[in-house]
């Protein structure tokens, strides 16, 4: 069917989707571009601003920043689980606001901390609320979309990380420079709020949204099964095999992805290898480019699967076609840690990020895929908590290791091994029959 004739207001809540997660990835990255401004540094390890930074604060400035990530990814894994069944349970409409307008408040608190633990608590109330974003936007697109859109419309929610990373890179350099790092946490910690106002108002589920012609809906639910409502544990959930092979491929790449966020910032500016070397005021045109780029792999991978099945490709092919393609798009990562060419690390680093994010555009789909509506939420929980472990594991560990050299070899590997822990989970990509 024509999307024009059939309408696009199912488009118009991707877009409410693609907002929040900017909205998400610019709270989550504030922190990281702060972290080479050497004022905070300061603040955060109570030294006195005339004091000259030393090898030995910046190394205790690192553990700090790494013990402080890893507290925010184990908030994040514990959020998921929590969120997930909370979703379940209330709906999105309800339980996406309250998340929302925790890690906003959270991303606000940000500004007002004085010391490492201070950071910490903030930061672990941010991985709490934050967590329920991602469970938020697939169980809306697996009520909102019918199964031959999801990647697509996935791969658009998911750019919108990328965007708030852009965002965030363009904006915090002027914002810090002009009123201060604090003023960055509180400024955009606020635009969470404001988007509350418009899930409010405009979401509800397609039948009993006013907005939606009968045309659109019936075209959402043109090839979707009809369930009858339920409810199972996540628990039981950890029986089936659809279960694992998203939630394996979660724990294999999400570290990778929470790696380049938190790290490349210092990788740029504190990199001996490099031929240059990169201050805040520098740091986000970087990031500009390579956030770009990871726009480009997200919507375009997300919109390949939707290409190949609507030439006629089984789910099963399609998905994981595309999957292996991100796979070895993703192979040249390591060369980022040998070469001593700023713009050639700048370049292996865009291709991966775009790489993770088309597999992630398209793993995001497939609690959707393989699970009726009513598990959507917690499938994608226990995902998000595995990816939230792996992902404190590696941040903590970055933050107490001088070499790189590890981490892109692993981000190098990482997709093939998690496209073949799918394929031996689920073969053909089939559903959980649930009870």
């Amino acid at each position: 069917m024509n999307s024009t004739v059939i309408g696009r207001y199912r488009w118009r809540i991707v877009a409410l989707l693609f907002f929040a997660t900017t909205i998400c990835y610019i709270d989550r990255q504030v922190l990281s571009m702060i972290s080479t401004d050497e004022t905070f540094q300061k603040d955060i390890l109570g030294l006195s601003s005339d004091h000259v930074m030393q090898a030995s604060d910046h190394a205790d400035f690192k553990k700090a920043l790494g013990n402080t990530d890893a507290a925010f990814k184990l908030a994040y894994s514990l959020g998921f689980l929590i969120v997930g069944w909370f979703l379940d349970r209330v709906g999105v409409r309800k339980g996406f606001p309250i998340a929302l307008g925790l890690w906003s408040l959270s991303g606000m608190l940000h500004g007002l901390v004085k010391s490492a633990g201070g950071l910490i608590g903030a930061r672990f109330l941010l991985g709490i609320g934050e967590a329920g974003n991602f469970p938020s936007a697939n169980k809306t697109i697996s009520e909102w979309l019918p199964r031959k859109e999801r990647s697509q419309a996935t791969g658009i929610m998911n750019a919108g990380a990328n965007i708030g990373v852009i965002a965030t890179a363009l904006a915090v350099p002027v914002l810090n420079h002009h009123f201060g790092w604090r003023v960055c946490f509180i400024v955009t910690g606020a635009l969470g709020f404001i988007l509350i106002a418009f899930w409010i108002k405009m979401y509800r589920k397609p039948r009993e949204s006013q907005s939606l012609g009968a045309t659109e809906l019936a075209h959402i639910e043109s090839d979707m099964e009809q369930e009858p409502p339920g409810k199972v544990s996540w628990i039981r959930l950890f029986g089936y095999r659809q279960t694992w092979a998203f939630a394996g491929a979660k724990f294999l790449t999400d570290s990778v992805w929470y790696f380049f966020l938190t790290w490349l910032p210092l990788f740029f500016v504190r990199n001996n290898t490099l031929d240059q070397k990169l201050d805040i005021s520098s740091v986000g045109f970087t990031f500009v480019f390579i956030y770009i780029i990871s726009d480009v792999g997200s919507i375009f991978f997300g919109w390949l699967t939707t290409r190949f099945m609507k030439n006629g490709w089984s789910l099963n092919r399609a998905r994981k076609t595309t999957l292996l393609l991100c796979g070895l798009c993703a192979l040249p990562i390591f060369f980022a840690a040998y070469t001593t060419s700023f713009y050639v690390a700048v370049l292996i680093i865009a291709l991966g990020t775009a790489a993770h994010q088309g597999f992630s555009s398209n793993i995001l789909t497939m609690p959707g895929d393989l699970f009726p509506k009513y598990a959507v939420g917690s499938v994608t929980g226990i995902g998000g908590t595995l990816g939230g472990i792996a992902g404190a594991m590696m941040t903590w560990y970055a933050g107490h290791t001088d070499s790189y050299v590890p981490f892109f070899i692993y981000g190098s590997t990482a997709y093939l091994i998690a496209t073949l822990v799918i394929h031996l989970c689920v073969p053909k990509m089939e559903r959980a029959q649930l009870a």
